[in-house]
């Protein structure tokens, strides 16, 4: 059968070529996201170069080092080669500055995950420039986190069924992912995909630029997180990509605004496809029947990406699509400018609004009565750059036992405890969390300076279910049973109680501490309230209001 003249599942919406006022607000886009620092500078962009010619070095080293000591030859551990493929945001040209570079490592099928860990990791912490090295083994994809030289990476291992690693690998044929595990399978799925992205789209530019803006849009209204279940970077990139399809000939600034109509409108569980699934129709396994926002990768063997979407964060993300889909919709800003996407797209092509508008921040921490803080402590950095991820990824468990909550923020910080005893209170959540003075130079000795505590603080908003019609008994704000099951969870068997510990505790908005505001944010609305300016809403429903679902969200 011949190959429809379009791509996609089904045919364009429109063809139309842009207008000229979509081309000035195209301009007026890319410009605007210049001043958003959505770009970085050239010297950034040479120093990821040169960084990632020392890591592919580093790998094909790796790969030899293991050879010889497995009894290959001179030659034949020389001839194993080894190559990196990157991924995500940096291989689809869409990342931004000080943005995480996803790295897939490939090796032949006689070096392991286990060398992976055992020889590589400490190869990557003995590399010049290298700091905040932590390998994180049991992650649902194994990796090693690091930066070198200012330019922090997420390094994966993909051993596959080759004795040897050629310089012109391609991962583009399927016959590759034979006889390999589905763990090797995730690793090397990460190029496979961005390719095939880059390759479905009608113009490449175009994309790019769309999805920096609703990238930027997504992180700045705190609903750009696949760890916690919202959408990744790799499902939003999708769904922008599906918008391209629909209207080939479009511009950037078009895209933008047809890309909250279309998602505001779409029939959700029904899946978001870039192409027809190439093994037969879309095999459904017993959890995938779950999927609440199903968002197919179009590479072989397709999946779904974004499994960890629940019910909580699904109607959040759709509810701040529809927000800004719909025009007639009130939700406003305390200062009464319209509140996201399509309405303000609207101005905007009017000439009545700017691009910045789009990406004001959310209100979080400005929004609840109540909050939950779960804070992860650690003495060392490299034991909290692991503590923290694990603690991370079981957020969204800890979410599904909470019935009414809004949303997850994240805080790093180091603060300097007076002696070991201060130290040890803190990590066993005895006293006030605020204890000990911040560090702010935490690599320094601290030889006589007191003991060292590594934290990093999640905020859940708690939105309040409304009372029942007649409903007059008092009620008690009970979570006791969700935070005993969540810090077993977390902690697992073989927990060390002496460098690690992790809180949970109940925070009223008044007691939030100040590190969570942006300079200057916290007086400026303090003045919003005394002069009685309020709006009626901001991105979301009211504390009271009925349409109230539980949300995460990292800025």
């Amino acid at each position: 059968m011949a190959a429809p003249g379009y791509l996609g599942v089904t045919p364009p919406i429109s063809v139309a070529q842009p207008s000229e006022r979509e081309r000035e607000i195209t301009v007026s886009l890319m410009n605007e996201l210049r001043n958003q620092n959505s770009f970085e500078s050239d010297e950034e962009s040479r120093r990821r170069e040169l960084v990632l010619g020392r890591v592919a070095g580093l790998v094909k080293k790796f790969v030899r080092d293991v050879s010889i000591a497995k009894g290959l030859s001179e030659v034949a551990a020389n001839a194993a080669g080894g190559k990196i493929f990157t991924f995500g945001s940096y291989r689809l040209g869409v990342h931004s500055p000080g943005t995480d570079i996803d790295i897939c490592c490939v090796v032949p099928r006689h070096v392991t995950r286990e060398d992976f860990f055992a020889v590589f990791e400490p190869m990557v912490r003995a590399t010049e420039g290298a700091t905040e090295v932590a390998g994180v083994p049991d992650a649902f994809v194994p990796m090693i986190g690091a930066k070198i030289s200012g330019i922090s990476m997420d390094l994966l291992c993909a051993p596959l069924n080759m004795s040897a690693i050629p310089d012109d690998l391609s991962l583009k044929d399927n016959n590759i992912l034979k006889n390999l595990d589905e763990s090797v399978v995730r690793s090397v799925n990460g190029t496979r995909l961005t390719d095939e992205l880059l390759r479905l789209v009608p113009n490449v530019q175009v994309f790019r630029d769309a999805l920096r803006c609703i990238k930027l849009w997504a992180q700045r209204k705190a609903v750009y997180s696949n760890k916690i279940g919202y959408l990744g970077g790799v499902a939003w990139a999708m769904l922008v990509a599906r918008v391209c399809q629909l209207y080939p000939n479009a511009v950037a600034g078009a895209i933008v605004s047809r890309f909250f109509t279309v998602m505001s409108k779409w029939q959700w569980p029904q899946p978001v496809l870039l192409k027809q699934i190439e093994e037969g129709p879309l095999q459904l396994y017993q959890s995938d029947r779950a999927h609440r926002m199903p968002i197919i990768t179009p590479n072989y063997p397709s999946m779904c990406a974004t499994h960890n979407v629940s019910e909580t964060t699904h109607a959040v993300m759709c509810e701040a699509i529809v927000q800004g889909a719909d025009g007639n919709i009130e939700y406003e800003y305390a200062d009464g400018r319209p509140s996201t996407g399509a309405q303000l797209l609207e101005k905007i092509v009017a000439g009545t609004a700017q691009w910045s508008e789009l990406f004001t921040k959310h209100e979080f921490f400005h929004r609840y009565k109540n909050y939950v803080q779960v804070v992860a402590l650690a003495r060392e950095r490299g034991e909290s750059i692991k503590w923290t991820g694990t603690v991370e990824s079981k957020m969204r468990h800890f979410v599904l036992k909470l019935e009414y909550l809004d949303a997850l923020n994240r805080f790093a910080r180091v603060v300097r405890c007076k002696d070991a005893e201060e130290a040890g209170k803190l990590l066993r959540g005895e006293g006030d969390l605020v204890v000990g003075e911040e560090d702010k130079d935490d690599d320094a000795e601290v030889e006589g300076k007191g003991e060292k505590v590594f934290m990093t603080s999640f905020f859940v908003g708690l939105g309040i279910k409304p009372r029942a019609q007649g409903e007059t008994a008092a009620r008690r704000l009970d979570m006791s049973f969700a935070i005993s099951e969540f810090t077993k969870m977390v902690k697992g068997e073989a927990f060390d109680e002496a460098n690690k510990g992790i809180v949970v505790r109940h925070v009223k908005s008044a007691a939030l501490p100040p590190y969570v505001y942006d300079p200057g944010e916290l007086e400026a609305k303090t003045k919003t309230k005394v002069t009685g300016k309020r709006g009626r809403r901001s991105m979301g429903a009211t504390e009271e209001g009925p349409n109230k679902r539980p949300r995460l969200a990292m800025p």
